[in-house]
């Protein structure tokens, strides 16, 4: 039986907006660290939408700037433009569609309360292996990260970059799948055998055999849109909405960093530990909590009562600190392995 992972690049036009959304959202967080922020953003061809709702004692008007910054921090800089001109999103041509408003009153008056921002469920998952997750999304995302360093001081490959691992019962990796743009073909074969360490039986670079059009310019991209890559791919289920566009009382991000770490502190000597949690809007208890383990085949079950408020979870991850485009860039599991 054969298991598949993706992976994408920060310079894929939905993580453009993911970055964008967590850029703004740090910049807030230095001005008024209890700032209530929850903002999508969209990008198309050098248009970025924002749309959302932002309560606190901040000013809002550099976004253009900061919108800028978040670009050139993902590289799409005025050295980039210069090389791939109309290929990609260029920095100099930006233009903001601003609908950013206020939180509604009816959400802030049960959030000020220390109750969390919205409802919804939340699914932490680890197992043994490399990082504790499962081995073809550790790959791709591996083969996805290195491709990316090389792109960032190319004058060639791009940063629009996904690729895609299909490993079999014994872990080997039956098929590679890169999609890299590039100005010249050149052959990444032996790159990308150096980089996971073993020779796929396929490697599939580019199938269409041309990618050049790319980032916003080929493909429209929206926040949110990249969850299965930014959580545990098909090993578990998705827990929750956007982990990058929302401060941490909307739950969205806070409770899945803390499932994904009842989910490492329950593994133990298991094979997988999957971790599902609940919340409710303007409530601090969480209606539920379960952690399943799977060892040998056998599946056992107990349930998990969470007496942690959100201000309490929001200080254990640090996210009252401008931290979101670090956990946008590195990943929710990277973030519970070397910070907590």
């Amino acid at each position: 039986m054969l298991k598949t992972a993706e992976a994408v690049s920060l310079g894929h036009p939905d993580k453009i907006s993911d970055y964008i959304s967590s850029y703004i959202l740090d910049r807030m967080i230095e001005q008024d660290s209890t700032v209530k922020y929850a903002v999508e953003v969209m990008v198309k061809d050098n248009t970025i939408v924002l749309g959302g709702e932002v309560t606190g004692k901040v000013d809002l008007s550099s976004v253009t700037e900061y919108v800028k910054s978040a670009l050139r921090e993902i590289g799409y800089d005025e050295r980039y433009a210069v090389i791939w001109g109309d290929y990609a999103i260029n920095i100099n041509r930006i233009n903001i569609i601003n609908m950013i408003g206020v939180q509604s009153p009816d959400i802030n008056c049960g959030v000020v309360n220390d109750g969390w921002g919205d409802q919804g469920v939340f699914v932490g998952y680890a197992c043994q292996g490399e990082n504790f997750i499962n081995r073809e999304l550790y790959l791709a995302r591996k083969l996805n990260r290195a491709l990316y360093d090389i792109a960032r001081t190319s004058d060639n490959l791009g940063l629009d970059i996904k690729t895609q691992i299909s490993i079999n019962e014994f872990g080997d990796i039956e098929t590679a799948i890169v999609a890299i743009p590039m100005l010249r073909a050149v052959d990444l074969t032996r790159t990308v055998i150096d980089i996971l360490g073993q020779e796929p039986k396929n490697i599939i670079i580019n199938g269409t055999g041309i990618y050049r059009y790319h980032s916003s310019v080929a493909d429209c991209g929206i926040t949110g849109r990249k969850l299965a890559c930014d959580f545990y791919s098909t090993a578990c289920p998705i827990g929750g909405g956007s982990p990058w566009t929302k401060d941490g009382s909307k739950a969205d991000l806070t409770l899945n960093l803390f499932a994904r770490h009842l989910a490492l502190e329950s593994l133990a000597d298991n094979d997988e530990c999957f971790v599902y949690l609940s919340s409710c809007i303007g409530r601090s208890e969480l209606p539920s909590g379960l952690i399943k383990t799977i060892k040998n085949g056998i599946t056992a079950e107990s349930d998990l009562l969470c007496v942690y408020p959100p201000h309490v979870l929001i200080k254990l991850f640090g996210l009252d600190q401008p931290v979101y485009t670090k956990l946008c860039r590195d990943g929710i599991t990277q973030r519970i392995l070397h910070n907590v």
